[in-house]
């Protein structure tokens, strides 16, 4: 008993020692938990913020991307994600190219990086950075400024991050987005602003439950006071029983002495009990007796429970047959709906394919019928545009001869009677004369315009050959003028080399004509490929010649492509205004696109397409 009772008081000692240890743990622990997963997010957060900057980087193209050896990324104050950018940068390429990360403590200093990283927090101006990084093709990545403000905004949402772009401001530095940066892009401010309300939400709910969190921790605390105070109280407790298991060992110390009386009591009863011995022995013969016909019973129930086990044997046997019948009855109802089912879809399946064949023989009906009409206006349309280019060339090569007897008489009347003329005869003489000579060149460059685009026999062409040549042609221009034209690298396309030459030369020759006189003309020629937006697989080479010119009004833009427009007098600038509608024409043969981008007073860049 006393061995039990010190088992037990151990065990109870032991068990408040392990709620000391698991309240302890909690207060020390637990805090540390939550602090440990906070700081975990937020580690997540920064290389995630990483891995968004390295595939905005990824989805924009940069013109000059070949001629560069390292991609140079700049991070702005003294913002902590340059860690996880360099972290990064030892294990990933930016279009094959090792990544370069430079802090810049200043605006002023920016320079020489293809990508830009700012955070709002550090207060930096964004128009500021804008106008400091303009024509720099540096690409602008910002976090939590607002809506359209840089060229890539980004915002933390929850666990992640959401960006908005300024398509324009991205275009207007000479980048090139993806169109799949285009398409998981924030594209209205209403969205943008519900981003900031849920973030702002998000960050209240945070701050609530961390302050949720300090009250349970300090509910946990009180918590922990009151079970040491309990646990101080059995300790007082066990002091006490320990004081009563020393009286209770007293006590058996005392019974032990008092058990040397019973012995001799115990001796008289050894008498009695040989009595009892015989009654005993007798009452055991009589309950052998007993055993045996309780045995010889008991074998007879045993054979009873052998038949009624064979009996369930075979009745469990019989069941299971049952059962296997059952399933396969199951089975095959099974399989008879499905066949139902099959059928049913097989029917359904054969009556829309009929009505998709009537439906097509019938379109097919249509279309052909359709094609017939088409290809009918086609050698109509055809026949008339070779009406209408014989027409041309006939009138303007037949006007030639009226115009040169004009131009030779004018000539033998000035050498012949010009002095019989006064001065207003003369200056008439003057006018017909100029205007014959104008005449005829607006019949040859008509004569030319009807020329274009009758050969289809495409070659390839080397665009940095044609530019070459062209700056041969135009070497006496460029050193009377002082004018600087430039190109990046070109490409190879297929097209007509003539009329490709002649699209570059109207192109330049109107930047060195159309300028203020005090200035020097400046022309840039370059050349991106581009895919189509309707079909990815297929590309095209957006080609752009861009000038320092008197630039074209907006009005006028639309007009500046059709034949014989001209936005000026003779006696400012000298042309036929035929040169636009001749690059356009020879654009169209070779299935492309011109448009033009200017601002008047600052110059004017030309856009064409090529398909590859």
């Amino acid at each position: 008993m006393i061995n039990n009772l010190c088992i037990f008081l151990c065990i109870q000692w032991n068990r408040q020692y392990v709620l000391i240890a698991l309240l302890a743990w909690f207060s020390v622990f637990g805090a540390n938990n939550l602090i440990a997963q906070e700081t975990a997010n937020e580690e997540v957060k920064r290389v995630q913020r990483a891995i968004f900057i390295y595939n905005f980087a990824q989805q924009v193209g940069w013109p000059e991307i070949d001629e560069i050896d390292t991609f140079k990324i700049g991070v702005l104050g003294p913002d902590r994600t340059i860690i996880d950018l360099k972290s990064m940068a030892q294990k990933r390429k930016i279009f094959g190219k090792p990544v370069e990360i430079v802090r810049f403590q200043f605006v002023k200093s920016i320079k020489d990086v293809q990508l830009l990283y700012v955070h709002n927090k550090y207060n930096y101006d964004i128009n500021y950075i804008l106008g400091k990084i303009s024509e720099k093709n540096i690409l602008l990545v910002t976090e939590d400024y607002f809506y359209n403000s840089s060229m890539i905004n980004m915002v933390n949402v929850g666990d992640s991050f959401e960006y908005e772009i300024n398509v324009n401001r991205i275009k207007n530095e000479g980048f090139v987005t993806a169109p799949s940066l285009e398409q998981y892009a924030i594209t209205s401010s209403q969205k943008w602003k519900g981003l900031f309300k849920t973030v702002e939400e998000s960050l209240e709910k945070a701050l609530d439950e961390n302050e949720e969190q300090k009250v349970a921790i300090k509910d946990k605390e009180e918590q922990i006071k009151q079970q040491e105070e309990k646990i101080s109280n059995q300790a007082r407790a066990i002091d006490t029983i320990q004081g009563s298991i020393v009286d209770r060992n007293n006590w058996i110390e005392k019974l032990s002495s008092e058990s040397k009386i019973q012995e001799k009591k115990y001796e008289e009863k050894l008498l009695i009990e040989k009595e009892l011995e015989r009654n005993i022995q007798d009452q055991v013969t009589f309950i052998k007796t007993q055993e045996k016909k309780i045995e010889a019973s008991i074998q007879e129930i045993e054979k009873q429970q052998e038949y009624l086990e064979e009996q369930n044997e075979e009745i469990r046997k019989k069941e299971e047959i049952l059962e296997q019948q059952r399933s396969e009855i199951d089975n095959q109802k099974k399989i008879n709906w499905y066949l139902i089912a099959l059928i049913a879809l097989i029917l359904i399946g054969g009556f829309f394919i009929y009505r998709s064949y009537l439906n097509k023989k019938r379109l097919n009906a249509s279309l052909e019928e359709k094609n017939k009409e088409i290809h009918e206006q086609s050698l109509v349309l055809e026949s008339k545009n070779k009406e209408l280019e014989q027409f041309a060339y006939i009138a303007s090569h037949d006007l030639q001869e009226p115009l040169n007897t004009i131009s030779s008489f004018i000539g033998l009347i000035s050498e012949d009677y010009g002095d019989s003329f006064d001065d207003i005869g003369k200056e008439s003489l003057n006018f017909i004369k100029d205007a014959s000579i104008r005449m005829k060149k607006l019949i040859d460059s008509l004569l030319e315009y009807s020329r274009l685009g009758r050969t289809r026999d495409f070659t390839k062409v080397d665009m940095n050959k044609i530019f070459s040549e062209l700056k041969g042609d135009f070497k006496n221009i460029l050193e009377r003028t002082n004018a600087k034209i430039d190109s990046k690298k070109l490409p190879i396309i297929n097209g007509n080399p003539v009329e490709l030459r002649l699209l570059l030369q109207n192109l330049v020759s109107n930047g060195i004509k159309f300028i203020e006189d005090d200035i020097i003309p400046e022309i840039q020629v370059g050349a991106v490929q581009k895919h189509y937006k309707d079909n990815p697989s297929k590309k095209y080479w957006e080609f752009s010649v861009k000038d320092n010119g008197i630039g074209i009004p907006k009005i006028h833009q639309d007009r500046i492509f059709a034949i014989f427009q001209r936005l000026h007098s003779r006696e400012k600038y000298q042309g036929t205004g035929i040169g636009l509608a001749h690059c356009k024409k020879i654009v169209e043969s070779h299935n492309g696109e011109i448009w033009l981008e200017s601002i008047e007073g600052k110059g004017t860049t030309f856009y064409f397409t090529i398909p590859e």
